[in-house]
């Protein structure tokens, strides 16, 4: 039937043709988005996939701008250390000088003292952001001081777990007595600060712990020693192998540290002033007690690796045999402690480096991962929502073709339509 009110043929091209439209629409949004989801209506699954991964990658890329700064503040703080080291060598190489006869003691000092004034310039120019990690104020400034330890730390890594929790993990670096140059605070904490700890040259240290019936305090004391020749020498019977404890029947001895065996008070430590109880390795039941004149703190007589005088060995001298009667004799003596203490300082502070050198590694291969990490979910993004622009240019093309034959199929059912008027026509 041919009707001028109802046209089915222009109908039917006109629909195929708004299709055709709608898909061109589709595809030539992807085509000029590079997106195959760019709304949430084009794929809500994968667009809620695609924009919680953005935000953790634009997270990364701001946990990679924290890690370029934290090992930018490991660097300032490793080089420092470097070339404290180094000075704090120099300081070393000065004192055994002063061993020489007929040496200029106050000439080597001046040197000395050159060489402490910059090591207290590299600490305070060590700092990076405002934030120095060589010095600063770790304890509570009292006499004796309180260790107040601070930690740094350096943002490594954004995480997301499966439940969608997500949290921000760091590296951290501790500043405390064995890692700081300076105690700011003046609680003489820290290496180069710290006061020289006297030991004679046969005392060795014990941790110890009283017990006044609410608490239980660890302390460290010096005690005499003997060593493993020396205790040979005795001939003593080994009474309890595991526990390592010697005894020759009179007198019992027990081995404090390798070649290190300190003797043990056959009295009940009844008062803590002049005996205490030391647990044996920290493992066993039974307790030992040594006879102790006074704590470790006592020993604290300085100098400081940054105050310390040739020029005034005697006066030292006289403080360490107050400590320790007869253990100094002879100014080299004196110059031997401080080479030795200096010696541990150094190590103290080589060991301080190592520290800040794991770091430094610890953030280089952060650093990476977190680089490697943006990519790997950028392309996982592109999987899920890019178009694949190969494929779109094609049906693009298509569909066109497709729109002039829609729009030709049209115009010819209009037509037809329009051939209805020869009927009338004289």
């Amino acid at each position: 039937m041919t009707s001028i009110l109802t046209n089915v043929a222009a109908m039917a091209a006109l629909q195929t043709l708004r299709s055709i439209d709608r898909d061109m629409e589709t595809t030539q949004a992807r085509v000029s988005s590079g997106l195959r989801v760019e709304t949430a209506e084009d794929n809500a699954a994968y667009w809620s996939i695609a924009t919680t991964m953005r935000s953790d990658n634009s997270t990364l890329s701001t946990v990679q701008d924290a890690l370029g700064l934290g090992a930018a503040k490991v660097d300032t703080a490793y080089e420092a250390m470097e070339s404290a080291i180094a000075t704090v060598q120099e300081i070393k190489s000065k004192i055994v000088a002063a061993y020489g006869v007929g040496v200029d003691r106050a000439k080597i000092q001046e040197e000395i003292t050159q060489l402490q004034e910059q090591l207290r310039s590299i600490s305070e120019s060590a700092s990076f952001s405002g934030e120095n990690w060589i010095q600063g104020k770790i304890s509570d400034g009292n006499s004796p001081a309180t260790l107040m330890a601070q930690v740094k730390e350096v943002v490594s890594a954004f995480t997301r777990g499966p439940s969608g929790e997500v949290a921000v993990t760091t590296v951290d670096y501790v500043m405390d007595s064995s890692t700081v140059l300076f105690d700011t605070s003046g609680g003489k904490l820290g290496i180069l600060d710290q006061d020289l700890t006297y030991l004679g040259p046969s005392e060795t240290v014990v941790t110890a712990t009283i017990d006044d019936g609410t608490t239980v305090t660890p302390t460290e004391y010096p005690v005499p020693f003997l060593t493993d020749k020396q205790i040979a020498d005795l001939g003593v019977a080994d009474a309890d192998p595991a526990a390592n404890v010697f005894s020759d029947g009179t007198t019992s001895y027990m081995r404090v540290a390798p070649d290190t065996w300190a003797e043990l008070t056959t009295v009940d430590p009844a008062a803590p002033a002049t005996t205490t109880e030391v647990h044996n390795n920290g493992t066993d039941s039974f307790f030992f007690a040594f006879t102790l004149a006074d704590d470790l703190a006592s020993r604290r007589v300085g100098p400081s690796v940054v105050t310390l005088d040739i020029t005034r060995l005697a006066e030292m001298a006289v403080t360490f045999n107050g400590k320790v009667p007869g253990s100094i004799t002879k100014d080299e003596d004196v110059l031997d402690v401080l080479t030795s203490f200096v010696d541990r300082q150094l190590l103290a502070m080589t060991s301080a480096a190592s520290s800040l050198g794991s770091i430094q590694s610890r953030i280089d291969l952060q650093e990476n991962f977190v680089a490697s990490l943006i990519d790997v979910i950028d392309k996982g993004i592109g999987r899920l929502v890019d178009a694949e622009m190969n494929e779109e240019s094609t049906r693009l093309k298509a569909l066109q073709t497709q729109q002039q034959l829609g729009i030709q199929s049209l115009s010819i059912a209009n037509t037809n339509a329009e051939n209805i008027l020869t009927l009338f026509r004289q």
